[in-house]
């Protein structure tokens, strides 16, 4: 069973995900926790180059491909001998994340973006995403105020709208397996309804097996 992460920068999802990690470990579930871009030696290397400040001249074009290749390397050699081996896989971010970033966010087209990371992961979607459905912009300011920021965190506020609003167009598209968590509410409410989530499909998966 394969479960993505998914949300703005700040919505919390790194929190969640932790506290996911630690519930599976107490529940001794069979699982391998991970993360985009990266995930493999080769995709942390594709995403030093992604998120370093110093590429600020990086093409649009580059860097979708880029996160279509870390994408391609981190499903051929982690998620998908994880999915055959039975585990459950858990992941911050997936293509999701590329048609909003990229798709809208860079202007590249939804399709286009999709098409590409299609031809890396040949297809392959989670059988259940959480959004974590908050304003980016608020989360994103304390986020950078914080700590200096990566090359994308520290894009400006029309981006991150977009990107938002990418987000919002793709919710209805892709409204199968996909379930929306309100992250304005405490990390304990947000941690419980995502567990929740989580629970219900591992128990459908089980009645058909």
């Amino acid at each position: 069973m394969f479960i993505a992460l998914e949300g703005p920068d700040g919505s919390g999802k790194s929190t969640i995900m932790e506290l996911i990690i630690q519930y599976f470990n107490e529940q001794n579930i069979d699982f391998i926790s991970t993360r985009e871009p990266g995930g493999t030696a080769i995709g942390e290397e594709i995403r030093h180059i992604i998120l370093d400040k110093k590429n600020k001249n990086m093409a649009a074009e580059t860097e979708a491909l880029l996160y279509a290749a870390s994408r391609g390397q981190h499903v051929h050699e982690k998620i998908l001998p994880a999915l055959e081996a039975g585990k459950i896989v858990l992941s911050e971010r997936f293509i999701l994340s590329s048609l909003a970033y990229q798709g809208v966010g860079r202007g590249l087209g939804i399709e286009e973006v999709r098409m590409i990371n299609d031809f890396a992961i040949k297809g392959l979607r989670p059988d259940l995403t959480l959004f974590f459905h908050v304003d980016p912009i608020l989360t994103l300011e304390r986020k950078v105020s914080e700590e200096e920021g990566d090359r994308l965190e520290k894009e400006g506020s029309s981006f991150h709208k977009r990107v938002y609003s990418g987000y919002m167009e793709l919710l209805d598209t892709y409204s199968d397996n996909l379930q929306i968590i309100d992250a304005s509410k405490s990390i304990e409410e947000v941690f419980s309804q995502s567990i929740v989530y989580i629970e219900n499909i591992i128990k459908k998966r089980e009645e058909i097996l």
